[in-house]
């Protein structure tokens, strides 16, 4: 157009020339915006292809936001969402941002009332400013001010993700320098927040199949888990039938149960007895097991205490049978470990209950050989004897006679209590005139009498009077012992002694005076036999010393005139006799029953040696 000028051209040839130049600008800047559009569409399809892969939520975000700055060719681009967890409604906060400077923008609250969220929430179309910090239509606010200062942002776009018709977050374009962004700009970043809004829906909807799927997983696999306890109960329950139908016993219930849940298993009686165990358990608190037994019986399910052993009540109805007390080894499910318990403790009351009737079944025949026995006279006792061996009566081992009487109530309770004993202990019971008279196995009636009133006195609701006499062997000696342990009953009632327990030894020279006259000799044996021995084999006199000891009031130097000899003499003998007797023997009830034994000895003696004048009478009238 120049050189036209230059050249003198007509000015109708110059304006057409200038038409043309317009024209060729405007189809040039036509087609630049073409290729423009085309490259946004292009590189949108591209990012829709992108967001399609498989992304977590969080790495779909860091490319939706760079795909922000490479559409727009902008400094940032940041995502925010609905924050939540904030009590202002309509507050967001900003989750990812690409293209930040600094570390405040991550995470930063956006108020719903300020800044450009509050158009784009409220109307759901996009806004935006060519610089944020001039702009007076802008509600500002200071928390948002300071993070656009310090990240130096100047020109905004912000384009609401919706989803079903409403907005569920924002996509933000900002740039660093003033900039007007034109209509196209808008619409492709429109566009882009749409393809985002289906890209992170898609990707929510995934997260929360895969959240539902693991769940499911977590169903099925406690499914499979209960199952299998199921199955495993069931069949430790089917081998506790099996114990039960094939007569098994307390101790093979406690070894099956301790081994199918691997740990230590003790069976307690309601008296707190130990009536069978599998295993070693480490001590115990007894306070701590008494009361999780109470609320093991209240509740009617095992409770654990706080060193990990579980307790469970043994109850048939109302009555009390013990606890079972697990020290579990491996480690079982809760569930599956309370309903093997309970199943234990259902077998084990089922296994007392039986027992306890064959017991009753067993203690008829046992207590009616057992009464026949004392009804027999003494010389027609040997007709009992195979008797005795059938019912597996083995009398030739040591055994004592304990007799309780229940000072006062009904003996209903204490009945069943001893044929149950009884039948434990391998023994016999009979009653008569309201005495229960046992016949035990053991060699000590002292502990044998403290044992029955150990046992018996806390099931009933008065005292309990006990007495024992023993040990023995064979049958004839049981009529004997059966009375000396009557009367050393009698005689704790004499003293005034209800409730206590006690034996013919126990009491002493009472025990001789009580008993029958072949207990004398075991009486002076037990008392002063070493000193009975050592003048058989020696030929000394301390038995004679002993007798002037005690006749001269404990004074050596009388009992040393008495004897006529030194008194260093009898200062030696005593010595000796204390060596034979041990120190004690000059304690007031130890030389009680030394002066008896003593003047038993002497009488003894007497009686068993002809007298002077019968051999003299006898004398005369073989003579004459």
């Amino acid at each position: 157009m120049d050189d036209a000028r230059r050249t003198g051209a007509p000015d109708e040839q110059i304006e057409q020339i200038k038409r043309a130049r317009d024209l060729a600008l405007s189809v040039r800047e036509v087609f630049n915006r073409q290729q423009q559009r085309e490259a946004g569409l292009g590189a949108l399809v591209e990012t829709a292809r992108d967001l399609t892969l498989p992304y977590t939520l969080d790495a779909l975000l860091k490319v939706i936001t760079r795909r922000a700055r490479l559409l727009l060719h902008v400094d940032m681009a940041y995502i925010s969402f609905p924050d939540r967890s904030s009590d202002a409604d309509g507050d967001f906060y900003v989750h990812t941002a690409d293209g930040q400077t600094t570390a405040l923008t991550e995470g930063m609250k956006v108020p719903g009332a300020a800044g450009l969220v509050s158009d784009v929430s409220s109307g759901s179309a996009p806004s935006w400013t060519p610089d944020y910090m001039a702009d007076e239509r802008i509600n500002h606010s200071e928390r948002i001010d300071s993070v656009v200062r310090a990240e130096g942002l100047r020109a905004i776009l912000a384009v609401p993700m919706r989803h079903s018709d409403a907005a569920f977050g924002v996509l933000y374009c900002a740039d660093r320098k003033v900039r007007h962004f034109t209509p196209g700009e808008i619409a492709l970043m429109t566009s882009l927040a749409d393809l985002a809004a289906v890209a992170i829906e898609k990707s929510r909807t995934l997260n929360r199949a895969h959240a539902e799927i693991a769940e499911l997983e977590q169903d099925i696999s406690r499914a499979k888990n209960r199952l299998t306890n199921v199955a495993r109960s069931q069949e430790l329950q089917g081998r506790m039938t099996d114990l039960v139908l094939e007569g098994g016993d307390l101790h093979g219930l406690a070894r099956l149960t301790g081994e199918a849940l691997g740990g230590a298993l003790v069976v307690r009686g309601p008296d707190g007895g130990v009536l069978a165990r599998h295993g070693e358990q480490h001590p115990l608190d007894e306070e701590e097991v008494a009361r999780a037994a109470l609320d093991a019986h209240h509740s009617r399910r095992p409770v654990r205490m706080a060193d990990g052993t579980w307790v469970t009540a043994i109850t048939a109805g109302a009555e009390d049978l013990g606890v079972l007390l697990l020290q579990p080894g491996d480690s079982v499910p809760e569930e599956s470990m309370c309903q093997s318990l309970e199943h234990t403790a259902r077998t084990a009351a089922i296994v007392q209950l039986m027992m306890r009737s064959t017991t009753i079944a067993e203690s008829q025949f046992r207590d009616a050989f057992f009464d026949d026995l004392l009804a027999t006279p003494p010389g027609q006792i040997d007709k009992l004897k195979e008797r005795a061996r059938r019912l597996a009566i083995d009398l030739e081992r040591p055994h004592v006679v304990v007799v309780a009487r229940s000072e006062g109530g009904s003996q209903g309770r204490a009945l069943v209590w001893a044929s149950s004993y009884t039948y434990r202990m391998g023994g016999l019971k009979s009653t008569r005139n309201g005495v229960i008279s046992l016949l035990l196995p053991g060699e000590d009636a002292s502990a044998a009498a403290k044992a029955v009133s150990e046992a018996l006195s806390p099931l009933l609701d008065h005292p309990v009077t006990v007495s024992a006499a023993g040990p023995f062997t064979g049958l004839e000696p049981v009529h004997s012992m059966l009375e000396e342990a009557l009367r050393c009953l009698d005689a704790l009632a004499a003293l005034d002694c209800h409730g206590t327990s006690a034996s013919v030894r126990e009491l002493g020279f009472l025990g001789v005076l009580l008993g029958g006259i072949h207990d004398v000799s075991g009486f002076i044996e037990d008392t002063i036999g070493p000193v009975l021995d050592y003048d058989r084999r020696r030929l000394t006199q301390l038995v004679q010393t002993l007798e002037a000891y005690f006749e001269a009031a404990t004074s050596p130097t009388h009992a040393a005139e008495n004897l006529h000899v030194h008194p260093n003499t009898v200062s030696r003998r005593l010595e000796r006799i204390t060596e034979l007797l041990g120190p004690d023997w000059l304690k007031p009830a130890k030389a009680l029953e030394i002066q008896l034994a003593l003047r038993l000895q002497r009488v003894r003696g007497t009686l068993q040696s002809p007298h002077p004048d019968r051999r003299s009478r006898q004398g005369g009238r073989s003579g004459h």
